[in-house]
């Protein structure tokens, strides 16, 4: 997901900055006894505090990224960096200060909330929307953790909360190696280590992220002060040398299987005996990281598009939805959608092909910004010269001839699309597009599936087993996995399985703002038809919303204004703000 360059040496630092890390070693080592000392309201009451140091810091959050990822004033996609920085910073911050108030008062995590069945002997949690707030402004979308198969509704409820069912017991330092590419990667990060493990934090930004830290300093000061975190800059070599400090107790990383490997290996990508080496250890099940490691990598992530009979709106707004799944960012997501899997024998497609085309075409163009990604499209372009060239973006279009490899075990991380047809119809098109992303898509963060209500109701049971047999971490019905992202008590991570040998999308969950234990998923859902086609009357038995277009649509017109609006009431509140919002998004 981000550099897929070997560490450093730890030896390329000299002395003075070696000094300086282990001085915050040493602050944060202390300052996990005093985390430990805390009780379980007054985690909730800095939490709190906290929602108000970022609260502050918004605007400046919000255009210090933009600006970073070379968007100026005025850009119709500065929107992003709302949504994706301080808006899901302070929804965490508001979901964990619940979680944590309802343990301190010898409540569960889960008491208020819906538990049901899914699929092969799995337990539901209903966990989105939660707030009232949520369920007028994102009416229509909802979302559910499916734990591990056996796990019982009893379980559940008794191991829910983690680290915070024992709040005095010592985890230890962590390490968090943060995202380059997404603001609120790093911190999130850090507040789960925090809340899921009782771990302060170091916390190493990526040099992408640089100029943020000022802003981080000041959003996270109330952790900063008691001694809870510490935030460092740096390079491979910094990196390199927090990961071998024996006074940190974990690493955790966002970030590519080829750096996770050199962590955890060694370099492969070094001289003839650098390389050597690594594979003797590997051969050898002598790991060079000699302390556990957690682990988000990203992958190649699928939009199942099922054959139906939509109309030519359904077409046009699913066509804008699936160029936003890969254009977002521009790309430079864990989770951009890269294969599109349609079926050749629907009616429509070749109309919704065309449809997506001229959505791709259109999109606003901005920077291909993040180290890596412009080599990346160019070797795409190399391997697909016929591919469509749209603007500053790539669309592969695979035909029954071409060779599809390269863009299924590639994350390209830039705006690089593909479109691959299988055979069938219904439920025989599902299952089969179910396989083929299983077996020939590298990575199993997230897959998204857009269906239309009539289709989705003619499956029956057919349709949630197809979604039990999609083995992905987050899954999107009729919306992007980045929701799965946002809403903080989903869970965000690969499928279960992975290991240090075969990392895959990385290990273990992170968000998880309601502390789950024995995760399997998170299942997003979403209308497949905005409003006002979303109308009872019109929606063909669908979901309502109040959307005309989601805000993080690439093809919003008012996404800006209304991503602002929403994390400015996230924030502060405020009837009369609110209402303005709502009514930028109705001209979206």
């Amino acid at each position: 997901m981000t550099s897929t360059t070997a560490p450093a040496p730890a030896s390329a630092l000299d002395d003075a900055e070696r000094a300086e890390l282990d001085a915050h070693i040493t602050v944060l080592r202390k300052g996990a006894a005093t985390w430990s000392g805390l009780t379980l309201s007054q985690r909730a009451t800095l939490l709190r505090a906290l929602r108000d140091s970022v609260s502050a810091t918004i605007e400046d959050w919000a255009d210090t990224a933009a600006d970073s990822k070379g968007l100026p004033s005025g850009h119709p996609l500065r929107g992003e960096e709302w949504l994706s920085g301080p808006y899901s910073t302070l929804g965490a911050l508001d979901a964990y200060a619940d979680t944590l108030t309802k343990l301190a008062g010898g409540r569960s995590t889960l008491d208020g909330l819906t538990i049901g069945r899914a699929p092969g002997g799995r337990t539901r949690v209903d966990a989105f929307p939660l707030t009232r707030s949520d369920q007028i402004l994102l009416a229509g979308f909802s979302g559910e953790v499916w734990l591990k198969p056996g796990t019982t509704p009893a379980s559940a409820r008794r191991k829910a909360g983690l680290a915070q069912l024992t709040p005095d017991a010592p985890g230890g330092v962590g390490l968090v190696l943060g995202a380059g590419n997404i603001t609120s990667i790093p911190v999130l990060d850090v507040f789960y280590e925090l809340l899921a493990h009782n771990r302060v934090v170091l916390l190493k930004v990526n040099p992408t992220q640089d100029a943020l830290v000022p802003v981080y300093e000041r959003a996270l000061a109330p952790l900063i002060a008691p001694g809870f975190l510490r935030i460092v800059r740096g390079g491979a070599a910094v990196g390199s040398y927090l990961t071998g400090h024996p006074d940190l107790d974990h690493v955790h990383i966002t970030g590519a299987a080829a750096t996770f490997d050199a962590i955890v290996w060694g370099p492969s990508n070094g001289t003839g005996a650098q390389k050597a080496a690594t594979t003797r250890r590997r051969r050898e099940n002598r790991p060079l990281l000699k302390k556990p490691i957690t682990a988000e990598l990203g992958g190649v992530s699928p939009i199942i598009v099922v054959p139906g009979e939509w109309t030519e709106a359904d077409i046009t707004f699913h066509a804008e939805h699936v160029a936003t799944m890969r254009l977002q960012n521009s790309g430079h997501n864990c989770i951009a959608g890269q294969v599109v899997i349609m079926s050749r024998d629907w009616a429509q497609a070749d109309q919704f092909r065309a449809a997506l085309r001229r959505a791709y075409a259109s999109a606003p163009e901005r920077p291909i910004w993040y180290p890596g990604s412009p080599k990346r499209m160019g070797a795409a372009a190399e391997d697909y010269p016929d591919a469509l060239v749209l603007a500053d973006r790539l669309l592969v279009e695979i035909d029954e001839n071409a060779d599809a490899t390269a863009l299924q075990s590639t994350e390209y991380f830039a705006p690089v699309l593909g479109v691959v047809e299988l055979d069938g119809t219904g439920q025989a098109f599902l299952d089969a597009a179910v396989t083929y992303a299983n077996d020939e898509l590298v990575g199993t963060l997230g897959g998204n599936i857009i269906i239309d209500p009539a289709t989705e109701k003619a499956m029956g049971a057919g349709f949630e087993r197809a979604i039990a047999e999609f083995r992905y971490g987050s899954i999107a019905i009729n919306t992007w996995t980045a929701l799965g992202f946002i809403v903080p008590t989903m869970t965000w991570g690969a499928f279960p399985g992975n290991t240090i040998d075969d990392v895959g999308s990385g290990i273990g969950v992170v968000h998880n703002a309601l502390l789950l234990d024995d995760v399997e998923r998170s299942v997003v859902r979403g209308p497949f038809r905005p409003f006002p086609r979303s109308l009872p009357v019109l929606n063909g038995g669908g979901r309502f919303s109040i959307l005309p277009k989601p805000p993080w649509f690439v093809s919003a017109r008012t996404g800006t204004e209304v991503s602002a609006g929403l994390t400015r009431f996230r924030a502060r509140g405020g009837g009369l703000g609110l209402v303005r919002t709502l009514l930028a998004a109705l001209r979206a």
